[in-house]
């Protein structure tokens, strides 16, 4: 996918992403205020960079990450295939068979159980690994009662870069019970770590969350994902943020998804519109297509209940929602006119969280289904 670094906002396209290079990094520069010196900035880039546009968000973050982080090693190998030379952590599961081609491209792997880890320690030539453990999560991850086995397999290895855990609820300020029970076992797992005296070896816990809520969970490495894209983790951390928060930063969302008006036309009083039948006109409506739907990662879910933004003001999504065209209520507009599916615009914003609060899910579901093919441009 190409990344288009212009400051027009259309190049021809139905539907475009924009990203915001000023909001990435003023949000880049919020986490890192937070951070002791020393301490590396993490940025989660997986699954298309939250729907942002892998590529488009690696290049911006060259020269402001330490370390890119992603999901798988495929991910990994298109980045260096793209020039990117900062290091690079799988945090998902990698096939033994990826192994050579992870040591090969200088790509780091995360390593949760036995199986892939006695395969790495034989290999001539192995790639570096971080281990995971389960502290809480229970997803990936070595148990503490595991360290003992693994420093008995790995040796002295020169392979073992890093060593780390992940919270289940780091997110809310109102609970810190359960994180404070994970970090104390992590610190138990460090210590043990550390008097087998491998040197160089990242200790990292602190996604998003953490990174707000518990200074103390920083170490060596923190680990950026959604803060990186404008949102907060959670609505506690946004609402307890003025009150609760160690330090109050402030996030700008960096994505805007656009699209044009392709047509326009009256429905009179009475007459159903869309798919099924799902929704009649009380009155004679203007209404404006849009071609994007669900195959765009408009959610059907949306159906009858979303808006966009057309010059400025809230228009409603009418009836079923297609899989590439969408129906909007309308006042006045052209065909060419510009719509706002998440944005701002006219003093009007659609951010992630709303459409997620109208679909019972997650602003990370809403950006991460977005479609990669649609092309992503920098302003």
């Amino acid at each position: 996918m190409t990344t288009h670094f212009v400051m027009s906002s259309r190049l021809g396209f139905r539907t475009w992403i924009e990203i915001s290079k000023k909001n990435l990094y003023h949000n880049v520069d919020q986490f890192k205020s937070l951070l002791k010196k020393g301490t590396k900035f993490g940025a989660v880039i997986k699954s298309n960079a939250y729907g942002h546009g892998l590529f488009t968000i690696a290049k911006l973050l060259q020269n402001k990450a330490d370390w890119l982080l992603v999901d798988t090693f495929i991910e990994g190998v298109h980045l260096r295939e793209e020039g990117i030379k900062n290091p690079i952590l799988v945090l998902g599961y990698t096939l033994p068979i990826h192994f050579d081609a992870a040591a090969a491209n200088n790509i780091s792997l995360s390593i949760s159980q036995f199986e892939s880890l006695k395969k790495i320690v034989v290999m001539e030539h192995p790639p570096k690994i971080h281990l995971k453990f389960d502290t809480g999560m229970h997803r990936q991850g070595f148990y503490e009662h595991h360290v003992a086995e693994i420093n008995s397999c790995i040796g002295k290895a020169s392979f073992l870069g890093g060593v780390y855990t992940h919270f289940a609820s780091a997110k809310d300020f109102n609970y810190p019970g359960y994180t404070e029970k994970q970090f104390k076992l992590f610190q138990s797992i460090i210590g043990a770590f550390k008097k087998s005296t491998f040197p160089g070896v990242l200790y990292h816990a602190a996604a998003s969350g953490g990174v707000i809520v518990s200074p103390k969970t920083h170490l060596d490495m923190v680990r950026v994902g959604m803060g990186l894209y404008g949102y907060h983790p959670s609505a506690e951390i946004k609402d307890q943020m003025v009150t609760l928060a160690p330090k109050k930063i402030g996030l700008k969302p960096i994505l805007s998804w656009k699209t044009i008006v392709s047509e326009t036309k009256s429905i009179e009083a009475g007459e159903p519109i869309g798919y099924d039948l799902t929704e009649y006109l009380p009155k004679k409506t203007n209404i404006a297509i849009l071609p994007i739907g669900y195959w765009h990662g408009y959610d059907r879910g949306l159906s009858s209940v979303s808006e966009v933004l057309v010059r400025g003001k809230r228009c409603r999504v009418l009836g079923r929602i297609s899989m590439d065209m969408i129906t909007v209520c309308i006042g006045k507009a052209r065909v060419g006119d510009e719509a706002i599916l998440l944005g701002c615009g006219g003093g009007e914003e659609i951010l992630a969280d709303e459409m997620a609060r109208k679909i019972g899910t997650t602003s990370y579901e809403v950006l991460t289904r977005i479609n990669p093919l649609i092309e992503r441009i920098v302003v």
